[in-house]
C-alpha cells in the first residue's frame, strides 16, 4: 500500500458548532459586524459614571461644617456653631475654583454644591439663631427662622435656573453665604461680648428677616467674578490685604460681621444709584418669547 494513502478517512479537527453559536460563528467568518457592547460592560461608560473626588471633597467638608454647626447649637456652644458657618463659607468658595482649575466641573458637583449650601447656609443659620435668640419670641421667632430658610431655598433654586442668563458681574439678591454670615456673625459678636440671646431677640428678628428677604429680591450684589488675580496690582494693594488679615485676626467676630453688613447694604446702594442714573437694575437678560424664558424675573 502506498505511503501517501491513509487507511482511515480524514476528519475535520475543528469542534462541531451548533445552534446559535454556529450562526454567530458563521457571521463572524462572513465579516458581519459584531453587536455593540452593552453600556454597563463598556469600560469607558463605567468611567463616565464616576464623580470627581477633589472638588466634591471640599463640598462634603462644607456640608459637614453646616451639620456640625447644628450639633453645636443643640449643645449650647453657639460660638463654635458660628465659627463652623464661616468655615463652611471658606470651603464653599474653594470647591468651584478647584473644579475650574483642575477642569473637573460636572453636573453632579453643581447639584451637590446646591444641596450642601442649603444645609450650611439655609437650615443651619436658621436653626442656630432660633435656638440662641428667637425661641423667646414664640411664633414670631420660628416664623422669622422659616422665612430665612425658605429664602435660602428659593435663592438657590433661582440661581440654578438663571445661571445661563444672568450678568456674571452681579448676584441677583444677597448670596446665601453672605446671608448666613450676617446671621452667624451677629450671633458670634454677641456671644463674644457675653450678651444673652434673650436680651437681643428683636434685633435678631430684624437681622434674620432682613437676610431672608434680601436673598429673594432682585437687588444686584457685586459678585467679584470679574476680578482677575493674574493681573498686576499696585504695591499698596498687598499692604491693604495684609492689613485686612491682621484686623480679622485681631477681632474676627467684629471685623467679619462689619464687612458683611457693608456688603449686605451695598446692593441697595447700587440699586438706588442705578435708579438715579436711569440705568437698568435687573441682572437678568429677559426674553420676549415665553417658552424660551428661564428663571424668575
Amino acid at each position: 500500500m502506498p505511503r501517501n494513502v491513509s487507511p482511515f478517512p480524514q476528519q475535520d479537527s475543528r469542534p462541531e458548532i451548533s445552534g446559535q453559536h454556529a450562526d454567530s460563528e458563521a457571521n463572524s467568518f462572513a465579516g458581519s459586524p459584531s453587536p455593540p457592547p452593552c453600556p454597563e460592560e463598556d469600560p469607558a461608560h463605567r468611567r463616565r459614571r464616576g464623580i470627581y473626588l477633589l472638588p466634591n471633597s471640599f463640598t462634603a467638608a462644607a456640608l459637614f461644617c453646616g451639620f456640625y454647626a447644628i450639633v453645636m447649637a443643640m449643645s449650647g456652644r453657639y460660638d463654635s456653631a458660628a465659627t463652623a458657618i464661616f468655615a463652611a463659607m471658606v470651603l464653599d468658595s474653594l470647591d468651584g475654583r478647584v473644579a475650574r482649575m483642575t477642569n473637573t466641573q460636572s453636573e453632579f458637583g453643581a447639584q451637590f454644591d446646591s444641596l450642601a449650601d442649603m444645609v450650611s447656609f439655609g437650615a443651619a443659620p436658621a436653626l442656630i439663631i432660633y435656638e440662641w435668640s428667637l425661641r423667646g419670641l414664640d411664633k414670631l421667632g420660628w416664623l422669622a427662622a422659616f422665612v430665612y430658610c425658605a429664602g435660602a431655598a428659593l435663592r438657590l433654586a433661582r440661581f440654578n435656573t438663571n445661571v445661563a442668563v444672568i450678568d456674571k458681574r452681579y448676584f441677583q439678591g444677597l448670596p446665601s453665604p453672605a446671608a448666613a454670615a450676617l446671621v452667624a456673625g451677629f450671633l458670634w459678636i454677641m456671644t463674644d461680648a457675653g450678651v444673652q440671646g434673650a436680651h437681643v431677640s428683636w434685633l435678631s428678628f430684624v437681622i434674620t428677616l432682613f437676610a431672608g428677604i434680601t436673598m429673594v429680591t432682585n437687588v444686584p450684589f457685586y459678585s467679584f467674578k470679574d476680578v482677575s488675580f493674574r493681573r498686576s496690582v499696585p504695591f499698596i494693594s498687598i499692604f491693604l490685604i495684609v492689613l485686612l488679615f491682621g484686623l480679622i485676626a485681631y477681632q474676627p467676630p467684629l471685623v467679619l460681621f462689619g464687612l458683611f453688613v457693608l456688603y449686605g447694604l451695598s446692593g441697595y446702594a447700587v440699586y438706588v444709584w442705578h435708579r438715579i442714573k436711569g440705568r437698568p437694575v435687573s441682572v437678568i437678560a429677559t426674553s420676549v418669547d415665553e417658552p424660551d424664558e428661564r428663571g424668575l424675573h
